[in-house]
């Protein structure tokens, strides 16, 4: 077991910075959209996200340290 201490998450590799987010509508296929992204453009250090909230669904792009 290794007894060294977890750095912070600001200093670990891999950090997330958000870019922007976008609300839109409720759309059942959207995440099929955000899948297509995150596959096709991580060799540009991007990463998308979906949320739900209410009747609303929010995408957010990311940048991968």
């Amino acid at each position: 077991m290794d007894d060294r201490p977890t750095p912070p998450i600001s200093e670990r590799p891999g950090k997330l910075e958000l870019i922007a987010t976008q609300k839109v509508g409720l759309n059942r296929e959207l995440y099929k959209v955000i899948d297509f992204l995150n596959k096709n453009l991580k060799d540009y250090r991007l990463m998308f996200g979906l949320t739900k909230k209410d009747d609303k669904m929010i995408v957010s792009i990311y940048e991968v340290d």
